[in-house]
């Protein structure tokens, strides 16, 4: 299980979610059997979401996010609800690339040029749509930028995952800060002096963890939370603590694959069934296979020709 912990601030300035993500990323790279650099950018994305997920209101709203290069990673996408239950999928698993300029897992490099959308389900007619170019691929950047774009909202994004020598995932974390209306001009100023001199989050999250001692989660966000805003300004310290939980969690089904085959068409429906007897499906975010017989797909074709 990964947690979060979410507070605001004594002068109501800013709000922060901070997050402890290092089992669900290593679920996802079970999942989808993924190289040390796609791990990365997946459970950067997972963590992001997850955490924006949380900012939704009401538990069937849907958060999408989407980022799509030129790259070979070309795609990842992750989707989360206000529960915290989040899934996601890369659509090259495998990619491989040299470490960046900085020695770092070239998460960047794997996406390249292109877009990052998200897509928010609120229940109304139409879902909100926005999107904005890429910054660098670095996921945490693109975000923050998302946000001053589309929603005219200052924040500020930390997202990392540190791989083992075993390829499994030894830290991954987050965090998001935003600042509320009518923030204080102190506050500003002592988050971006907080910011400038913070480590990188999974160095957080290991260091916690060793202090925490096997303490679990909530321990260890705890003590991040005290390293991180433990040296504000009394005023713009962190107060009113809420313990939340991320976890991974695919809704498909056999009823909802079914629903795929309906939209591909009764010609390309009756050449599976002609040629091939039967289909197989597989769940692209939690790669569970479903099967449907030839029985099953002649009822399928049936309800179609009904239509």
């Amino acid at each position: 299980m990964s947690n979060v912990y979410t507070a605001i601030d004594k002068s109501g300035s800013y709000r922060v979610y901070l997050a402890v993500t290092t089992d669900l990323v290593e679920e996802a790279r079970v999942i989808h059997d993924t190289s040390p650099v796609a791990t990365a950018g997946l459970g950067r994305v997972l963590t992001g979401t997850g955490l924006m997920g949380l900012m939704l209101k009401n538990q069937s709203d849907k958060l999408t996010v989407i980022f799509k290069g030129d790259g070979p990673a070309k795609q990842i996408l992750a989707t989360a609800f206000a529960d915290g239950r989040v899934k996601g999928y890369i659509a090259n698993p495998y990619v491989d690339l040299p470490l960046n300029e900085c020695g770092k897992l070239n998460v960047g490099g794997s996406l390249g040029i292109g877009d990052l959308t998200v897509i928010k389900d609120l229940g109304l007619r139409e879902p909100y749509v926005g999107t904005i170019a890429l910054v660098d691929g670095e996921i945490a950047d693109d975000l923050t930028a998302y946000y001053y774009i589309s929603e005219q909202q200052n924040t500020a994004i930390s997202l990392g995952v540190k791989i083992d020598t075993d390829c499994s995932v030894k830290a991954a974390g987050g965090m998001i800060i935003q600042m509320l209306p009518d923030a204080e001009d102190g506050a500003v100023d002592a988050l971006e002096k907080m910011l400038a001199e913070l480590p990188p989050v999974t160095t957080l999250v290991e260091d916690a963890a060793k202090a925490a001692d096997g303490r679990g989660n909530e321990q260890i966000l705890m003590l991040m939370m005290d390293r991180i805003f433990g040296a504000m300004p009394e005023a713009y310290k962190t107060e009113g603590l809420e313990y939340r939980e991320l976890k991974w969690e695919c809704d498909c089904s056999e009823d909802r694959l079914e629903q795929v085959l309906m939209t591909i068409g009764e010609k390309e429906l009756s050449d599976i069934i002609e040629e091939d007897g039967q289909a197989e499906l597989v769940c692209q975010f939690c790669c569970k296979k479903y099967h449907f017989d030839k029985g099953r797909l002649e009822r399928i074709l049936a309800s179609i020709r009904q239509v």
